[in-house]
């Protein structure tokens, strides 16, 4: 593994990790009618490779997963993300 993958490993997982969090963290504050976090900025985390991350915290955290374009765009941004990984990982 060189250098590039390295600090694309460590992006990978600190995003993923975040966007679990945010769904986590919009649970929350939605069960508390408190400020919610946007569902542009859930989308914004999961498209900037946060997708497995976000669609872990999706089911982990029983939110959104009504929504059908949550329900049906994670899942996708998801194994985008796993594919292009893979690609970079692997091939590069």
């Amino acid at each position: 593994m060189n250098v590039y993958e390295a600090v694309f490993a460590v992006y990978l997982a600190a995003l993923n990790l975040i966007a679990f969090a945010a769904m986590g963290a919009d649970k929350r504050r939605a069960q508390a009618g408190k400020w919610r976090i946007s569902e542009r900025t859930l989308f914004l985390l999961a498209f900037l490779f946060g997708g497995v991350g976000g669609t872990a915290g999706m089911l982990v955290f029983r939110h959104k997963t009504k929504h059908w374009y949550f329900a049906l765009f994670f899942p996708l941004l998801a194994i985008a993300e796993t594919v292009l990984a893979a690609y970079i990982f692997i091939w590069l």
